[in-house]
C-alpha cells in the first residue's frame, strides 16, 4: 500500500453529507453522568429555573442552562482553571460534544458567551442548582447535615502586586516609593534605593493602606507555600459523614476564621433548609428529611474563641473546636456563657469521639481542598470580584460533590480516575507478563498502543 503525504495546499470538501459526518462514541465516563443528570430532571430544572432571564423570541437562539452548566461542571472534571479552557477543550473533544450534545455540525459555545450567561444569571440561580445537586446526594444517600467540618484556603488572585494603589490618593506603590526616597534626601531614586527603602518599612503590604485597582475584593496574603500574592479566601463545610461539601463561601483573605464561620454555618443552614424543601415538596412526606440539620461543628485551633464557642452554643450546636496551647491562666469575669462553652468544648475535644473527629476532619477537609483547587485546577482564578468569583466556585464544589455519587455509582468520580483504573490493570497485567516474556517493553508498547484508540483514552508513556 502507498502511502500519500498531507497536502497543505489541498483544498477541503465543499458539501459533506450528514451521514459521513464522524460520530464520537462518547465517553463512559461522561455517558453514565448523563444518565445520571437525565434520571434526576437536571434540564428540566434548569430550564425553568433560567427562563425569567430568557426572551421568547427576541435575539438569536441562545445556549440552553443545561448545556452552559455542564461546561462549567467539566472545569472540574477536566482539571481545567477558565472559562477560556473549557471553551476550547469542549470544542476540541468528541467526547465532551456528545456530552453537551453538539455534533460536528454545530459550533460549542464560546468563553464570552459563559461570561455573559453566568453574569446574567446571577449568584442565587447557581446555588440553586447547587442545592439541587445537594437533593441528588441526599436521594443517593451521601448527604447527613449532622455533624460539619469547617476550614478555609486560600486562592490566588488575578491580580499582582505591583499594581496596588494607595486607598485615599490612588497613588501607584513605586511612585509612593520614589516620594518616600526624595523625602529621605535622595534626588533620583534607583530601582535599587526604592528596594532598600521598601525593605526597611514595617507593614509595607498592608491591606488597610492599599487595594488593586481592578479587584477590591482581592487582599495581600500569604499563600499555603509561603509567597505571598493577592488571594481570596474560600471556606468548605464538608459533611464529615459522607464527605460531600455542603456549602462553600468566599471571603476576604485577610479576614480571620473566627469572623468567617458565622457566615458559613448560616448558608450551610440554608442549604440544608432548601435540600429540605424541596424533598417535602416531592415526596410530601418529612421521613426523607430527617439528619438534614446542623448538631455538630468541628474546626481546627484558628477558629478558637470565646465568642465562637458562645453563638455555636446559643444555637444549639456542639462545637468540636481545637484549643491552642499554652494561652496562659483564663479570667471568667462577667463571662459565664463563655466560660460554659470553652470548657464544654474542651471536654469534648478531650474525648475518644471528639479525637476522632478532629481527625476526620483534617482528612475530609484536605481532601475536599486538594480534589478542587489541585486537581481540579482552579487554586488560581481568572475572574475578578466576589459576585463573578462565586458562581464559578459553586459549580466546580457541584462537580466535586456528582464525584461522590458517580463513585459511588461508576466505581470512579472522574474520568482521569477511570482511566488510572485502566492504567493500574495495564501495569499488572504488565507485571505478569513480565515474568515469562524479557521484552517487557515491546509488551509495554503494545498495550498502550492498544488502549491510545479507546475513545477519551490520555497519554500513557511507553516505558514501564
Amino acid at each position: 500500500m502507498a502511502m500519500s503525504q498531507r497536502s497543505s495546499s489541498s483544498q477541503g470538501q465543499f458539501w459533506i453529507p450528514t451521514d459521513s459526518i464522524v460520530a464520537s462514541p462518547g465517553h463512559p465516563f461522561y455517558e453514565r453522568l448523563n444518565a445520571l443528570l437525565e434520571a434526576h430532571g437536571f434540564d428540566a430544572f434548569v430550564e425553568d429555573l433560567c427562563r425569567p432571564f430568557y426572551a421568547e423570541k427576541v435575539g438569536r437562539p441562545s445556549i440552553p442552562p443545561g448545556v452552559y452548566f455542564r461546561m462549567l461542571l467539566i472545569g472540574y472534571f477536566e482539571g481545567l482553571d477558565s472559562e477560556r479552557a473549557i471553551a476550547w477543550r469542549c470544542a476540541d473533544s468528541l467526547a465532551l460534544r456528545s456530552f453537551l450534545g453538539y455534533g460536528l455540525d454545530r459550533r460549542t459555545p464560546d468563553h464570552s458567551s459563559l461570561s455573559v450567561i453566568r453574569q446574567r444569571l446571577g449568584l442565587e440561580t447557581h446555588e440553586r442548582v447547587f442545592c439541587w445537586v445537594l437533593k441528588v446526594l441526599c436521594d443517593n444517600g451521601l448527604l447527613r447535615g449532622e455533624t460539619l467540618g469547617v476550614d478555609a484556603t486560600t486562592l490566588e488572585a488575578n491580580a499582582a502586586l505591583r499594581s496596588l494603589v494607595r486607598r485615599e490618593t490612588g497613588q501607584s506603590y513605586q511612585a509612593f516609593l520614589t516620594e518616600l526616597a526624595k523625602a529621605s534626601g535622595i534626588e533620583t531614586p534607583t530601582r535599587e534605593d526604592r528596594a532598600r527603602l521598601d525593605r526597611q518599612r514595617p507593614k509595607k503590604g498592608s491591606n488597610d493602606d492599599w487595594q488593586h485597582p481592578h479587584d477590591p475584593d482581592a487582599k495581600v496574603a500569604k499563600m499555603k507555600d509561603g509567597r505571598t500574592h493577592m488571594a481570596h479566601k474560600a471556606e468548605h463545610a464538608v459533611d464529615l459523614h459522607t464527605g460531600a461539601i455542603v456549602a462553600v463561601t468566599l471571603q476576604p483573605a485577610n479576614t480571620g476564621d473566627t469572623a468567617t464561620l458565622p457566615q458559613t454555618v448560616s448558608q450551610t443552614q440554608a442549604n440544608l433548609e432548601e435540600v429540605r424543601e424541596a424533598i417535602e415538596a416531592e415526596y410530601d412526606d418529612d421521613v426523607f428529611c430527617e439528619g438534614l440539620e446542623v448538631r455538630e461543628v468541628v474546626a481546627d485551633k484558628g477558629y478558637h474563641s470565646n465568642r465562637t464557642l458562645r453563638d455555636l452554643q446559643e444555637q444549639g450546636i456542639r462545637g468540636y473546636v481545637a484549643e491552642p496551647r499554652r494561652r496562659g491562666r483564663r479570667h471568667w469575669r462577667d463571662k459565664k456563657p463563655e466560660q460554659r462553652a470553652v470548657y464544654g468544648n474542651r471536654r469534648r475535644i478531650r474525648g475518644d469521639s471528639g479525637k476522632g473527629l478532629l481527625r476526620k476532619r483534617g482528612e475530609l477537609l484536605e481532601r475536599s481542598f486538594a480534589h478542587c483547587y489541585r486537581t481540579g485546577g482552579l487554586r488560581r482564578v481568572h475572574l475578578r470580584g466576589h459576585e463573578r468569583i462565586l458562581p464559578r466556585l459553586l459549580m466546580h464544589v457541584a462537580g466535586f460533590n456528582l464525584a461522590l455519587v458517580m463513585r459511588g455509582l461508576f466505581g470512579r468520580g472522574t474520568p482521569r480516575g477511570l482511566w488510572d483504573l485502566v492504567r493500574g490493570l495495564l501495569r499488572f497485567v504488565l507485571s505478569a507478563l513480565s515474568r515469562r516474556m524479557p521484552s517487557q517493553v515491546l509488551i509495554w508498547r503494545h498495550i498502550c498502543n492498544t488502549v491510545h484508540d479507546l475513545p477519551g483514552a490520555p497519554f500513557l508513556p511507553y516505558a514501564a
